[in-house]
């Protein structure tokens, strides 16, 4: 008589599928009210582990990798992007992160990389952390080819932040509260001052009246001083810039807020675009930039066209701000070439 053997359990093989730009803006809703990247800053390194550990402890099985998606202004990665991808068993996807800070292009790639591993047989489950009703013609069609689909969400503040068919066309569901993704979120300290600068002029709006313009946009506006026997805002007494060097505006009739970007944007763009030059010229190349501090007139066209891309509007008449945007620019490639160059005032 023969013997057969007990059959062995059979692994998984599984595949973490991560929507960095839905976990980002719904762990900063959750956490801060705010879903905006400029409001909180993310240390990305520890939460792929924590993520990755947790897959572990619900998933009997062997980690394929994990896919990481995110997006970069013409799909050129971040200083923190690069660090994720030279991560062990990570894999960076990326797509075009648009003017208007709008992803384009993620949601099709992890579509298209679910369907290609399931129709491969290379996984035999896929943790999506995602909340796009996009995502749900790919569950389906893993799920046609035997794969599991295991949907991890993020705690929402209120209502939802997941698509209903998603949660529906999914195996199994899992939610990361608060005390799962705290400890790698933090508050921008930059954030934290606009909102005590806000909070401030909101005190200046009496209660029920309805706020102007002006108060509403702060800084980005001239704000006339209100009262009876305010004066109206005419060429005599309108906001002018102070004297070259000095920084900021002045009026006739008393200080005016500074028009124009404010420098957390400025300094964002100028490093961005000195990122991009670093990465398609490099170390051959940096001799063009020297002697310094002041920037040869092409690169500093350059610098100064890709900014106001990014920023959305020209900068020209903010002398200050061009000069925040080149310190920026330096700064980044200081950094990376150890290069100790003085401030521009180009």
């Amino acid at each position: 008589m023969t013997e057969f053997a007990a059959p062995l359990p059979i692994l998984a093989r599984y595949a973490v599928m991560v929507d960095v730009g839905y976990i980002y803006a719904a762990a900063g809703e959750l956490l801060f009210g705010s879903s905006s990247r400029r409001d909180f800053k993310v240390d990305a390194v520890p939460l792929v582990q924590v993520i990755t550990k947790h897959a572990d402890e619900l998933i009997r099985g062997e980690l394929l990798r994990v896919y990481w998606y995110d997006a970069a202004r013409d799909r050129v990665p971040t200083i923190d992007q690069r660090v994720i991808a030279q991560m062990p068993w990570v894999k960076l996807r990326l797509g075009n992160l648009n003017a208007r800070g709008q992803q384009k292009g993620v949601d099709a790639q992890i579509r298209a990389d679910m369907e290609a591993l399931a129709r491969h047989r290379a996984i035999t489950d896929a943790v999506l952390i995602a909340g796009d009703e996009d995502m749900v013609p790919a569950v389906e069609a893993a799920q046609a080819y035997g794969v599991r689909v295991h949907l991890w969400g993020i705690e929402p503040p209120y209502g939802t932040n997941q698509a209903e068919r998603l949660v529906w066309e999914s195996d199994t569901v899992e939610v990361l509260d608060a005390a799962f993704l705290r400890p790698y979120f933090t508050k921008n300290p930059a954030a934290v001052e606009q909102a005590r600068s806000d909070a401030s002029m909101g005190a200046l709006v009496a209660p029920g009246a309805v706020p102007s313009p002006a108060q509403l946009f702060g800084e980005r506006h001239a704000r006339a001083p209100g009262g009876p026997g305010t004066q109206p805002v005419t060429p005599a007494n309108r906001a002018v810039p102070h004297p070259a060097g000095t920084g900021g505006w002045q009026a006739s009739t008393g200080p005016m807020p500074r028009l124009g970007p404010d420098r957390t944007r400025v300094e964002e763009a100028g490093e961005h675009v000195a990122q991009k030059w670093i990465l398609t010229r490099g170390r051959d190349n940096i001799r063009d930039l020297l002697p310094g501090p002041i920037l040869p007139p092409v690169i500093d066209k350059e610098l100064l066209v890709d900014a106001e891309k990014e920023l959305g509007l020209s900068l020209p008449p903010y002398q200050e701000d061009r000069e925040w945007l080149r310190d920026a620019f330096w700064e980044r490639v200081h950094r990376e070439f150890g290069i100790s160059i003085g401030k521009s005032r180009g």
